[in-house]
């Protein structure tokens, strides 16, 4: 078995070991480069869950003793360790996943970004708030956030470091322990990612591993946890949603995309088309918030089909650790068979492929060209299913109404982007698109890097959001506490207290009222 250039043996026994497991069975998956074995990692039992579980209770007490501040600065001191150690990680990443080094490089650099966001910003996403009481002035109304507890953490293989770690950093910084399943294609990236965060600070039994398919450990996960995040498809995310819901814990899961993209009439082709190269094809397609839908003005659709056909020709592909190839490969013999079907039962049904369209067993096991199709019909799989990989169709529409039309004839509503010249017409369009995040002139990069905003999707694409205040506020319970100055006067039997409480009752209802029709106005008068 080879390594990749910055791992070495006893790295990989330094990961290995950090899975809660009491048995001796071990699972290998498959380096998609090659399709040779990777390292065996033990496996967990439902048992094992349980008891890692309960290691993690026993510590959450001590852990949501610590201030806030404490705890933001170990996120910080595991941002600065995630970016020391870039190199191995990124190793670790292509040799799970079979990304480009660039690709692995942006996942890489992206969580330590999220580690830096919740290092600086999560004491004032979980300050105390004082709000508007029933009787200001009497009354006084507090409102503070607690830990959930015990948080679960379940993400897929094509984003190993970016949506797993990404999901615990900012539930341990809300005081939670937190225990992860990592996933049987990429646990090792996982691994590591763990072992530096013990480094920065975490103290071992507040981040709890286990390994295993999720077949075996989801059922057992979600019996021990208090809330679950998820990202994975929507059919498993529908399933562990019910299975959450018989214990009455909340969930926040991030589930499928078939993305759309609209180039109005106006738009820059020249931008446009290398925008969609890259929302396209990234991890080889292998991305939720990925592009593949492509509805163009009619007068712009060949010319944009011709340029896009062009650079999606030249791009390279390859399995390499250097920088010297923009593609790399699909991640699994699943993967490379559900794209190879939905190409296949496109071009059965009367589509044409563009450009691509076809595996590279001469560059590995699971390579794929990018692939551009038009002709596609509602009848094609394509047309409404998530490829997941590196296939996009393109549509000409007549206009705006048609574009926004067909981009939300989906179930799903992850992400979508648009590209104007008009800034004005664009931001419109956005406000009409069924999506959780809109992106005007790029295909995904500038929503799931603005930290500061929320992600998640509409319809079928999940519930909740990741990043900003509700990327950590999905892991805390709010307490409301009121005190007041005097007791209530609540009203007694005598005929003329109970006039001077109804009285007095409506004198306040009435100030209320009059304060919110204040407020309608003065936002009234800042709208126009």
């Amino acid at each position: 078995m080879s390594l990749p250039p910055h791992l070495t043996p006893a790295d990989l026994d330094r990961y290995a070991a950090q899975v809660f497991a009491t048995g001796s069975e071990t699972a290998r998956s498959t380096a998609p480069f090659t399709g040779e074995p990777l390292p065996p990692v033990p496996q967990s039992s439902a048992a094992d869950v349980a008891l890692a579980a309960t290691r993690a209770r026993s510590a959450q007490v001590a852990w949501a003793a610590r201030s806030v501040a404490e705890r933001a600065a170990i996120a910080l001191a595991f941002g600065e360790l995630l970016v020391a150690e870039r190199d191995k990680l990124v190793d670790l990443v292509q040799w799970e996943t079979g990304k480009s080094r660039i690709h692995a490089g942006i996942e890489a650099l992206g969580v330590a970004s999220v580690a830096a966001h919740y290092g600086a910003e999560s004491a004032g996403y979980l300050a105390p708030v004082s709000v508007r009481s029933g009787v200001p002035g009497v009354v006084r109304a507090r409102v503070t956030r607690h830990p959930k507890g015990l948080v679960g953490v379940i993400a897929p293989w094509n984003y190993p470091l970016f949506l797993a770690v990404g999901d615990v950093i900012p539930a341990l910084v809300a005081g939670n322990t937190v225990l992860s399943k990592a996933d049987s294609q990429a646990p090792l990236t996982l691994l590591a990612a763990r072992e530096l965060a013990v480094r920065a600070g975490v103290p071992a039994d507040v981040w709890q591993v286990v390994a295993g398919p999720g077949s075996a450990l989801g059922q057992a996960i979600i019996d021990q946890v208090d809330h679950l995040a998820f990202t994975g498809s929507t059919a498993t995310g529908r399933r562990l949603a019910a299975a959450a819901g018989e214990r009455l814990i909340s969930t926040s899961l991030e589930l499928g995309g078939k993305n759309p993209m609209i180039v109005r009439q106006d738009a820059n082709l020249e931008a446009a088309v290398t925008g969609a190269v890259q929302a396209c094809f990234a991890s080889a397609g292998q991305m939720c918030i990925g592009i593949e839908r492509i509805y163009v003005h009619e007068s712009r659709y060949p010319e944009f089909v011709e340029r896009l056909v062009a650079q999606t020709r030249a791009l390279t592909m390859g399995a390499s650790y250097e920088h010297d190839v923009e593609l790399g490969t699909l991640t699994s013999a699943e993967q490379l068979a559900a794209t190879v079907g939905h190409v296949e039962d496109a071009v059965a049904q009367g589509a044409t492929v563009a450009v691509g369209g076809v595996a590279r067993p001469d560059l590995g096991p699971f390579f794929f060209e990018p692939t551009v199709l038009t002709g596609v019909l509602p009848t094609m799989k394509v047309f409404t299913e998530e490829t997941f990989g590196p296939v996009v169709a393109v549509y000409p529409v007549v206009d705006d109404e048609d574009a926004v039309t067909r981009a939300n004839d989906s179930e799903y509503g992850l992400s979508a982007s648009v590209w104007s010249k008009d800034l004005g017409a664009a931001q419109e369009l956005a406000q009409r698109i069924q999506a959780g995040a809109v992106n005007i002139n790029d295909g995904y990069l500038s929503a799931i890097s603005s930290l500061s905003a929320p992600m998640g999707g509409m319809k079928t694409s999940g519930v909740g959001r990741r990043h900003a205040a509700d990327g950590i506020l999905r892991f805390t319970e709010s307490q409301t506490t009121t005190s007041q100055r005097v007791a209530t006067p609540y009203p007694s039997r005598t005929k003329r207290h109970r006039g001077a409480y109804l009285a007095t009752t409506r004198l306040v209802m009435l100030a209320q009222l009059k304060a919110a029709k204040l407020k309608v106005s003065r936002t009234a008068r800042k709208d126009t």
